[in-house]
């Protein structure tokens, strides 16, 4: 069997979940639970963060499959419903909705009158992504309000520079607006604003890449405090011996300067391993750290293996996770560890196993 896995620490999922309550102690924790959980598994990191008080995904399949496994606390649809057929199904299965457009204020409209639903109203600030302007709010919410489907009003915004100091000033004073004149609960900090901007830890927090032990600063900002979730893990599958001069990989875009041995790892882009991560990005080899050589081929890797002699087939590598981040591997191929874990998950060929400690 390929030797590819990724490696799933639920002990350090729940440290995570942990620490996060401590950050925002008078808050209730809603886990996002988006693509596939940061491509960790929908249902199992449910189990992992189920002390948290909510889930949000981003597909009403997503959320019908956590309410089936058997998880009753409420689950939020971060886009809202695309449809009439979503809304019955939300009431049904006692989901909430976000609700961003006037289109979505007209489903709600048609749904039965008997019918139920909680909304989280969202409010454009400055992200300029999905919301209603702050002016058009008063209005929205009267409607809202005076519905008898509506049982819960959550106000709801998101942060564009959560990450960047003093980047949400301008937004938090809308915010700020808001909670004066509205007395409902509110929802606006993520990761990064838990962390920077505490005077944003309202009714609800909505932690996401930090549940999963990465970083949400695109700065080179350790987070000490945070355990990686997942490990990537392969082994070596051959080695070679190459000449001083000699090329590795496709367009053999590295040289080799000096006679040396190199490591073939079972892990590509195909497997969600970045294929832009540079020649010389950091990987572990038996425990000891050394750097990929040459292109990302879709199956396998090079990496320099001449200063660890007893390297051999089957000796362990660690791509990223408890003794690499995630987010050092994403820098070297200029994104972000989200897009890293994500992709693990498109790529299905990669089995996912559990282990704890």
């Amino acid at each position: 069997m390929r030797p590819l896995k990724a490696l799933i620490n639920l002990d350090n999922a729940r440290h995570n979940l942990a620490y996060i309550k401590s950050l925002a102690p008078s808050s209730k924790i809603m886990a996002t639970l988006k693509a596939n959980a940061y491509g960790h598994g929908l249902t199992l990191m449910a189990s992992a963060f189920n002390d948290a008080d909510a889930f949000s995904v981003l597909t009403i399949d997503d959320a019908i499959e956590l309410r089936e496994a058997g998880f009753d606390k409420k689950i939020l649809l971060l886009e809202g419903p695309f449809d009439h057929d979503d809304l019955n199904i939300a009431s049904a299965y006692h989901f909430d909705m976000v609700i961003h457009s006037e289109y979505q204020l007209a489903l709600i409209r048609q749904l039965e009158k008997h019918k139920k639903i909680n909304i989280h109203l969202k409010v454009n600030t400055g992200m300029n992504r999905l919301g209603f302007s702050v002016e058009k709010v008063p209005k929205i919410y009267q409607q809202l309000k005076n519905d008898a489907r509506v049982e819960e009003i959550i106000f709801m915004s998101h942060f564009a520079n959560a990450d960047i100091k003093n980047g949400t000033d301008s937004q938090i004073s809308q915010i700020d607006s808001l909670v004066k004149t509205f007395k409902e609960p509110f929802s606006v900090a993520n990761s990064a604003a838990i962390f920077n901007q505490i005077s944003t830890q309202l009714d609800w927090v909505r932690p996401g890449i930090m549940l999963y032990g990465a970083t949400p600063f695109d700065a080179d900002l350790p987070l000490d405090q945070l355990k990686p979730v997942m490990t990537l893990r392969s082994e070596i599958i051959a080695i070679q011996e190459i000449k001083k001069g000699e090329g590795v990989g496709y367009g053999n875009e590295f040289k080799a300067s000096k006679d040396m041995r190199i490591g073939i790892v079972a892990c590509g882009y195909a497997d969600g391993y970045p294929r832009h991560a540079s020649s010389g990005t950091p990987i572990i080899v038996d425990g000891i750290q050394t750097s990929t050589v040459g292109r990302v081929s879709m199956d396998m890797i090079a990496v320099d293996i001449d200063d660890i002699p007893n390297v051999n087939y089957g000796s362990s590598v660690e791509l990223w996770g408890e003794n690499l981040s995630v987010d050092i591997v994403a820098q070297h191929a200029k994104t972000v560890g989200y897009e890293l874990l994500c992709a693990i998950s498109s790529a299905s060929r990669v089995p996912i196993d559990i282990y704890y400690g």
